[in-house]
């Protein structure tokens, strides 16, 4: 799955373009390196995303296309 699209249906970003923008701008790294709005994640890998002071590192816990509200912080465990 596509990093962006994992951060739109984890919520951890609102919409799919804000989380497209914040990879081209060079504020999210997977395993340490900057990510592409298309980097294909897998299970097991770290997300961090640096916004202005705040840093949120995240581990990817479950791949899903579709998720109800109440089950999105189920995709991943924070660091």
């Amino acid at each position: 799955m596509r990093i962006d699209k994992f951060l739109k249906n984890a919520r951890i970003i609102k919409r799919r373009t804000v989380a497209k923008e914040a990879c081209e701008q060079g504020r999210v790294l997977v395993n340490g390196k900057e990510a592409k709005p298309g980097t294909e994640l897998k299970i097991g890998d770290t997300i961090e995303l640096n916004f202005g002071n705040n840093t949120v590192k995240v581990e990817v816990l479950e791949l899903l296309e579709h998720v109800p509200k109440d089950k999105a912080t189920d995709l991943y465990k924070t660091l």
